[in-house]
């Protein structure tokens, strides 16, 4: 398709439009009776949309042969035991179309984890939705709650997919600007993208790419103005056990008001580092998870079997788990950062999600955050992501985020080749 719209672009045609006899084949324009000249109408959400920045700096790093430390994924390939549950479940089945709401043994397991880590009252059975990932998780909440013309408040920085997700179903995206080194929300910003159109708020937490876990304050700021305003809460949850420094998460959900006006999502791909399964899940009240539901049965429908049976393994291992997972990545995070310090580099609090950002301006960088990343890429060899990439509106350009979920000597290449970079400016 992006050589269709290129094609179209040097036929002078709009953006947005593509020839016929470029993309359509002959036998399909004859079954159809159709004239080999003309053009079609695409969707101009998506047929504008660009190529988003992770492709394009994980395309630049292996052009280059960087170091990525762009992209969210870890070096790990997730525990063995889960992996092994996963591969025997394969084996003795079944493989067919499981429910639409999801295998009841992982339903069951998502309930009882939350119950045990987080003290959410979950009843599986009407509660807990299975999605093919937390993104598909997004597109499922979002189709089924916003209207034609309804509002969705999005805090920027904002994962890549909320606004067009809103867009797409006629909803209207309204943003409020978070700003380093706090990310705060406060009452003040919130009221001042408010009005009788408001229907949901999609919020990040862990805050990616900030790593910021947000406070007790923060969470009752956005509870009470949810309820005040009568505010559905999308809460992207997908970072919940990755936190630090003895931090707890707590779940929006579980503060007064929100249980019935709360939409929670998590994602095993972040829990237990197999980004590639695809494995996500939905908890809401009764009313909202139906109706979610039936979104989602037109989206993937379902999620394999056997990768739903390991995730439901591996939501019930002990507590040492989870622990050393967290410490894992702790470790990681320490060793990017004494690194990067000794080599004069300023860097902004790491409280979860497995990120840690560099403050430009403080480290004697005199670029904004896509300057920097490009020429980071191209000629030091390592891979960032421009902070500015998660802002629609009035971007911050002063922080790049680093990936820390990586192996020690892939942390001290790109130290290294960081060092460099920032010998550049």
């Amino acid at each position: 398709m992006r050589g269709a719209a290129l094609a179209a672009r040097s036929a002078g045609l709009a953006d947005g439009w593509i020839e016929l006899d470029r993309v359509k084949p002959m036998a399909l324009m004859e079954a159809h009776s159709c004239s080999p000249v003309g053009i079609w109408p695409l969707n101009p959400l998506f047929a504008n949309l660009p190529t988003t920045v992770f492709t394009v700096m994980s395309g630049l790093a292996a052009e280059h042969g960087a170091i990525n430390l762009g992209q969210g994924f870890p070096d790990d390939e997730g525990p063995q035991d889960v992996r092994r549950a996963a591969a025997e479940a394969v084996m003795a089945g079944p493989n067919q179309y499981p429910p639409m709401q999801g295998l009841p043994v992982l339903r069951e397991a998502v309930a009882e984890h939350y119950r045990r880590f987080q003290g959410l009252d979950l009843d599986w059975k009407t509660q807990v939705l299975v999605t093919s990932g937390a993104t598909e998780a997004l597109a499922a909440a979002i189709m089924a709650l916003l209207a034609p013309g309804d509002e969705a408040v999005l805090l920027e920085p904002a994962y890549d997919s909320y606004a067009p997700q809103a867009r797409v179903v006629g909803g209207v995206p309204r943003f409020v600007r978070l700003e380093p080194p706090d990310w705060k929300i406060t009452r003040e910003a919130l009221e001042k993208v408010t009005t009788s159109k408001t229907k949901i708020v999609l919020f990040n937490n862990p805050l990616n790419p900030a790593a910021r876990v947000y406070s007790a304050e923060e969470l009752r700021v956005l509870a009470d103005w949810c309820t005040a305003h009568d505010v559905i809460a999308v809460c992207d949850e997908v970072w919940e056990h990755v936190v630090f420094d003895n931090r707890a998460h707590v779940p929006l959900y579980a503060l007064p008001g929100m249980a019935e006006r709360c939409v929670k999502i998590g994602s095993a791909g972040k829990i237990f580092s197999l980004t590639g399964w695809k494995v996500g899940w939905v908890c809401a009240p009764p009313a909202l998870a139906a109706v979610i539901g039936k979104a989602h049965q037109f989206l993937t429908f379902t999620t394999p079997p056997n990768l739903q049976s390991a995730v439901a393994y591996g939501l019930g291992k002990d507590d040492a788990y989870f622990e050393a997972m967290r410490a894992g990545y702790a470790r990681s995070r320490d060793r990017l950062t004494a690194g990067l310090r000794a080599e004069g580099f300023a860097l902004l609090p790491s409280e979860g999600a497995y990120f840690l950002d560099i403050d430009l301006p403080a480290s004697g960088i005199a670029a904004d955050d896509e300057t920097f990343c490009r020429r980071a890429v191209v000629e030091a060899g390592v891979a960032a992501i421009p902070v500015s990439a998660f802002y629609e509106t009035d971007p911050v350009r002063t922080v790049a985020r680093l990936c820390f979920a990586k192996k020690d000597e892939t942390i001290d290449a790109g130290i290294e080749r960081l060092a460099k970079a920032r010998r550049l400016f």
